[in-house]
Formats: C-alpha cells, sequence, structure tokens
C-alpha cells in the first residue's frame, strides 16, 4: 500500500481522534442507524478524554457520510476532521475509537482496499475506462475513442469487398493499439497495479498483445461486462476482486520471500530488519523501504516513544537525544512506524492474518508480525537487522 494519502496527518500534532465505521447498511432504517452509530463513536472519544469539539466534528463527518463506500476512517484532532478516508471492506461494528497521541493508523491496512485496479470495458470503436482505487467505490476514468470507420465486415468475396475487409481490420487493429498506448498512460498515472480487460473477445486479446511487457503481465481477461448499457456487471465485480486477491497475496509472498533471504547474514550485511528495537532504529535513519505488519502480531501494541515529527521515535523516554522533544508520548509501534514509513515514502505490505506474528516453521514471518525490508544494509550488522553497538 501506498500511504501518500496520509501526508495531511504526519507533521500535524496531536492528540488525535481516529474512527472505523460500517457506513454500507442497507436497511430502511439506515440513516437513523448510522447518526445513532455516529454519536456513538462520539460519545465514545468524549469518554476516552476528547475535547467536545472533536467529538462534534466527527460526528458530523460521520453522520452525513455516504452509505455508497463500506465504511470510512476519520481522523481528527483540534475540532477538525483532518483526513476522511472511504473504506473498501466494512469494519465490525460498533464504531471502534481511539484518542491517542497518534492517529490509529494499522487498521487502515485491513479495511482499506486492495491494489488499485484500472478495469477496461473494450469494443472495436474504442474503451471506457473505470479505476478501482484502494479506496472507495469505482470511478470513471476516461473514454478512448478509435475510428469510426470502417468498422462491419461484408460477406461478399469480391476483390472489392476483400480490399474492404482489410482496412476493417486495419481500424480493429488500429484502436486496439490506441487502447494499448491510453492504458498504459493511464496505469502509470494512477499507479494502478492490476488491469482487466472485459467486453469484446477479439478486442481485449489484441489490445493485451499490444501492452508494455510489464503491464501485459499485470492483466487479465474477464469474459464478463461490456460497453454495451445493461451488461452484467456482478460477475465481472468477481473477477475483478479475485484478481485484486491474487495480487495482494503474490505480492506478499515475493516480500516475504525477500524478507527471509535479507534476514539472513550475507558477510556482515544485513538487508532485512525485525523486532521494534530493529524498526526504531531503522526508522529513525530512514532505511525502511518497505514495512510488513502481520494483523495480530504481538509487536504491534508494544509501546515506543514519539515526538511530533515522524522521525522522532525511540524504545526509551530517556533517548531524547533521538527525539529531540523534551516531552515524548507513548505511542503504539505499529501506528508509529506506518507514520515514519508514510513520511519517507516507504510501501506497506500488509501480511495475511493467521499465526499473530508467530515464527513460522520456515522462518518466513516476522518476529512479532513486524519487519522490513531495508534501503541500504547494515554493515558491521547484528541478526535481526540493527547495527552493532559501538565499543
Amino acid at each position: 500500500m501506498n500511504l501518500g494519502f496520509l501526508n495531511p496527518l504526519l507533521h500535524r500534532p496531536g492528540p488525535w481522534a481516529s474512527v472505523y465505521m460500517d457506513t454500507s447498511a442497507i436497511a430502511e432504517d439506515a440513516v437513523a442507524v448510522q447518526e445513532l452509530q455516529a454519536r456513538d463513536a462520539g460519545d465514545r472519544l468524549a469518554g476516552l478524554g476528547a475535547d467536545e469539539a472533536t467529538c462534534h466534528a466527527v460526528y458530523g463527518a460521520l453522520a452525513g457520510a455516504s452509505r455508497d463506500d463500506a465504511g470510512r476512517a476519520v481522523f481528527a484532532t483540534d475540532g477538525e476532521v483532518v483526513l476522511d478516508v472511504p473504506l473498501a471492506s466494512p469494519p465490525p461494528a460498533p464504531p471502534t475509537a481511539d484518542w491517542a497521541v497518534l492517529p490509529r493508523l494499522a487498521p487502515l491496512l485491513e479495511y482499506g482496499g486492495e491494489p488499485a485496479c484500472l478495469v477496461a470495458f473494450v469494443d472495436r470503436k474504442g474503451a471506457d475506462l473505470q479505476l478501482r482505487g484502494g479506496h472507495g467505490r469505482p470511478r470513471p476514468a476516461g473514454e478512448v475513442t478509435g475510428q469510426q470507420w470502417p468498422l462491419h465486415r461484408t460477406g461478399r468475396d469480391d476483390w472489392s469487398e476483400r480490399h474492404f475487409q482489410l482496412a476493417v481490420e486495419n481500424t480493429w487493429e488500429e484502436n486496439a493499439a490506441l487502447i494499448a498506448r491510453t492504458l498504459a498512460d493511464e496505469a502509470g498515472r494512477t499507479e494502478a497495479e492490476i488491469l482487466v480487460l472485459a467486453g469484446d473477445p477479439r478486442e481485449r486479446r489484441a489490445v493485451r498483445d499490444r501492452l508494455p511487457e510489464e503491464l501485459r503481465a499485470a492483466a487479465v481477461e474477464s469474459e464478463h461486462g461490456g460497453r454495451a448499457a445493461g451488461s452484467s456487471q456482478e460477475l465481472l465485480d468477481a473477477d475483478v476482486e479475485r484478481a485484486r486477491a491474487d495480487r495482494s497475496r503474490a505480492h506478499a509472498e515475493e516480500a516475504l520471500s525477500r524478507f527471509r533471504a535479507g534476514r539472513a547474514p550475507a558477510g556482515d550485511r544485513i538487508d532485512a530488519a525485525e523486532g521494534v528495537p530493529a524498526l526504531v532504529d531503522a526508522a529513525r535513519e530512514h532505511r525502511i523501504d518497505e514495512l510488513l505488519l502481520r494483523p495480530g502480531g504481538a509487536d504491534l501494541h508494544h509501546d515506543v516513544w514519539v515526538g511530533p515529527e515522524p522521525d522522532q521515535l525511540a524504545m526509551r523516554r530517556s533517548e531524547s537525544q533521538y527525539l529531540g522533544e523534551p516531552l515524548p508520548a507513548a505511542a503504539r509501534a505499529d501506528d508509529a512506524l506506518l507514520r515514519s514509513a508514510a513520511a519517507t515514502g516507504a510501501a506497506v505490505i500488509g501480511l495475511p492474518a493467521g499465526d499473530g506474528g508467530r515464527r513460522g516453521a520456515d522462518g518466513a514471518v516476522p518476529v512479532g508480525g513486524l519487519g522490513a525490508l531495508l534501503r541500504w544494509p547494515y554493515q558491521g550488522a547484528v541478526p535481526g537487522g540493527g547495527a552493532r553497538p559501538e565499543r
């Protein structure tokens, strides 16, 4: 997951209100239920010590939130909702509410959504594009209009008709090439990791053949859905979600493989880190390239000490020389590391929940559920990822 959307949260002092709420109810009394849930979230925050203005701001955002999305994550401080994130999966009811020095970020990996996907509904005239991002409902992403004539072959077999049919096939091929170029540009602009091609079978194969190699490898074809009005979307939706889940699973497996290789010392080099002390060192030095997080890991709620800036974090309050902050505060390790990762442009990979972060038989799972692949290795390293202490 790319955490760039968290930028508004990174440099504002807390404390922060963080609420995750299911907004997907479709019952007749959905509006009343949503208002009650929003009020309950505000009351919970007040019980945790949040100020009245912040509680009221959170209530207003949640009571008026669209029910088109599965849920909302709202982050507020000092009487203002700073970030309101649509969720792709509904969080459990009732809403969860936290009041802490840092925003509660870790649940975003579980409810925030799968990798962004670009869907192309293609036919021989062009394509309609749709972006299904990591957050919220699908949205239009443009249209491709190719040559509109000639498009239809005839059944006659004289010389002039064969010449016309060749022109028709050239139109199809040129339109396929135009769609492929547009898809490559749009995938780069939106950072979509998956491309789903739906619609006319011949044209979608022709488009796929003309994609750049990297995008072609990330493309799948669906037999469902199309440009025509009334085309069924339910089976296409299932194909898209399956492709996104497969991509997430493959990405996690690939990252774990690199983590396992990087954790083993190569000479005096360590390319991966695990355990809260090593990760705090790496985050403070901006070494984390990819942060690995498994829900349920024992280390996720380990306390660390933080200041107002993302790289101000330490294992002990007395390490004020690292914080540059005379009054550091305790925070959860997962939220502190996610804030640091967002600030330094590191990617975050959510691992499947399962063993609670315990080390598996193959040693692939980060100890405690937290691990990292490093931007540059530790020299003179110790197993686990930290540098050897100065003598």
